[in-house]
């Protein structure tokens, strides 16, 4: 076996997924993460169709999501009163489970953490590769020499500036912004949310981990922003600018976000690549081929993706050259279809004018009634489903 060492860069739902496979197959996985800590919090991500619930399966994870699962019922579209308007199915949002991100992150950090060594509060500084493997400088910790470097940093990955260029050349803006912070469920809601849209701009609450807590969530539509992304004051500053006196909970929402044990803020992009690897180093999941938070396919193709390329690593005996070659065909037209679930639902959450919000509430209104109603369920199964995964060889024993 080739190439033994890996790095990985990234501790939310990729990285420790290719953690966890590539230590099945024989690798020796190092994950580094630029938070101090776990993250927790986050919006709740979704697992739809064979390909992604089988993965769960094989990692042995599907019972401990399913125990944390958000068990979430429809969702409401509201008027300015609260009054509910429309209800939208519970599978077109929460798939066959949905979890809290926070939640499947400690899921997976504990699935990996007896044989993974996790390096928390630092990140990769630079990279350089020679023809025996990888130098890399941290932020703060010691130099250190790995075989291979995967970057599972995200939509801003560091991994992939190193690597591959500047940030601009692969990400692509969809014209929206989002917010997400934890709240008290002051609304009483009992496994559901409401939702209210008005022109560019929506704002909702849902229940979360059994009522006891609600999610905000704010969208909106702009042009890419100047905005440090660590500048928290700053990002809460330009979300109280677009929502204050918007009606409904908005208010109340704002005052609450000023006090939120977490607060996450970013644009909404897409990543768009012609290739995910570069010599040494590999991109998976967000920092690869971010789908958008509005697809729905990220956690579910990030977890494909880190099976397939944890895969091909050992099938091909760790040679880099191989595997990476064989992981791009792989993921290639999954990855594709998964970001067309994204393409054009921006337009649709947050509508640019009075009259597109206004012609989508009512189309939501009447939608349980036309015919096709649940075509939008339908063809994002199909999506998520359309992968056939090989069973690669593990090693047993380091399953016990």
């Amino acid at each position: 076996m080739k190439n033994r060492t890996v790095l990985i860069s990234g501790a939310s739902v990729a990285g420790p997924a290719l953690a966890y496979w590539l230590h099945r197959h024989g690798f020796t996985p190092t994950i580094v993460e630029r938070a101090p800590a776990l993250r927790d919090g986050g919006y709740a991500v979704d697992f739809r169709g064979e390909a992604h619930l089988s993965v769960l399966r094989r990692m042995g994870i599907l019972d401990d999501v399913e125990r944390a699962r958000t068990g979430m019922g429809s969702m409401s579209y509201v008027n300015s009163a609260g009054k509910p308007q429309a209800k939208m199915p519970a599978d077109l949002f929460a798939g066959d489970v949905e979890i809290l991100r926070g939640d499947l992150a400690r899921i997976l950090y504990d699935a990996t953490r007896e044989h993974t060594e996790y390096i928390f509060g630092d990140s990769i500084a630079s990279l350089t590769e020679d023809a025996d493997g990888v130098a890399v400088t941290f932020e703060r910790g010691a130099p250190r020499r790995f075989d291979l470097v995967i970057g599972a940093d995200g939509l801003h990955s560091t991994t992939r500036r190193l690597t591959f260029g500047p940030e601009k050349d692969y990400v692509k803006h969809l014209g929206v912004y989002c917010a997400i912070f934890t709240t008290a469920n002051h609304l009483g809601l009992d496994h559901t949310g409401h939702a209210y849209r008005t022109a560019n701009k929506l704002v909702a609450m849902y229940s979360a981990r059994h009522n006891t807590e609600a999610k905000a969530v704010f969208y909106f539509g702009s042009p890419e922003l100047d905005l440090d992304r660590r500048d928290v004051a700053r990002q809460q500053a330009v979300l109280a600018e677009h929502f204050t006196g918007g009606g409904w909970q908005s208010d109340r929402l704002l005052h609450d976000m000023r006090h939120a044990p977490d607060f996450y803020f970013d644009s909404v992009g897409q990543v768009r690549m012609d290739a995910w690897t570069r010599g040494r180093v590999a991109l998976v999941g967000d920092a690869a081929y971010c789908p958008s938070s509005l697809s729905g396919m990220g956690s579910g193709l990030a977890l494909v993706g880190a099976y397939v390329l944890a895969g091909e690593l050992a099938a091909a005996r760790g040679d880099h050259r191989v595997a990476f070659a064989r992981y791009e065909q792989e993921m290639r037209e999954y990855v594709e279809g998964c970001q067309k679930m994204g393409d054009g639902v921006a337009q649709l959450m947050v509508p640019s004018n009075r009259f597109l919000a206004s012609v989508l509430n009512h189309y939501y209104k009447i939608m349980p009634y036309l015919p096709g109603k649940n075509m939008v369920t339908k063809i994002a199964r199909k999506t998520a489903e359309n992968i056939t995964l090989r069973d690669y060889a593990v090693d047993d024993a380091r399953s016990q």
